[in-house]
């Protein structure tokens, strides 16, 4: 008799959706807290304890469901999965926050972004902060696939880290 054995798939699209909604929660707090032009390190760190909660209680379900068992490969499945779920969520609502809720926001940003870059280096002219502008301009599409790509590395990071802690089994690799 062949038992139902969980899928790793179904936890990282549970998961990964939860970490989605998760994410948008918190930016949408940024955003109505005026503090969605944010970039510091507080910021982040927050999204990577979101995303680390989210792969950590995904596991520990998933060796639940699993009789106990757990293998270094499927927490390495989860963390890539729910990284990718969530990352996907959380940019397509970035992209939302940025063209419909907020049409301005990347005029507003790059003001804010010029401000400090002047105050970060007074040698800095308006010809190279127009060249600069002009580069990213040119490479600016490149941040959703790169912004996903991350997502999933850190996802299989938090993944390696959850599974030699929590992994159990007779091939627990």
């Amino acid at each position: 008799m062949e038992e139902n054995l969980p899928k790793t798939g179904k936890f990282a699209w549970t998961y990964g959706l939860l970490l989605g909604l998760a994410s948008i929660i918190f930016s949408l707090m940024l955003y109505f807290a005026e503090l969605h032009y944010e970039q510091s390190w507080s910021v982040r760190i927050i999204g990577i304890i979101l995303t680390v909660i989210a792969i950590f209680l995904a596991t520990s379900q998933f060796k639940k469901a699993n009789g106990g068992l757990l293998s270094l490969s499927q927490a390495l499945k989860l963390g890539a999965g729910i990284g990718l779920v969530g990352g996907i969520i959380a940019l397509a609502f970035y992209w939302v926050l940025t063209n419909v809720i907020e049409p301005d926001f990347m005029e507003k940003a790059m003001a804010i972004a010029k401000v400090q870059a002047f105050a970060d280096n007074p040698k800095l002219t308006e010809e190279q902060w127009a060249q600069g502008m002009e580069m990213q301009g040119k490479i600016a599409w490149l941040a959703y696939p790169i912004g996903i790509i991350l997502n999933v590395v850190i996802g299989l990071i938090i993944g390696l880290f959850t599974g030699l802690i929590l992994k159990k089994g007779k091939n627990a690799i």
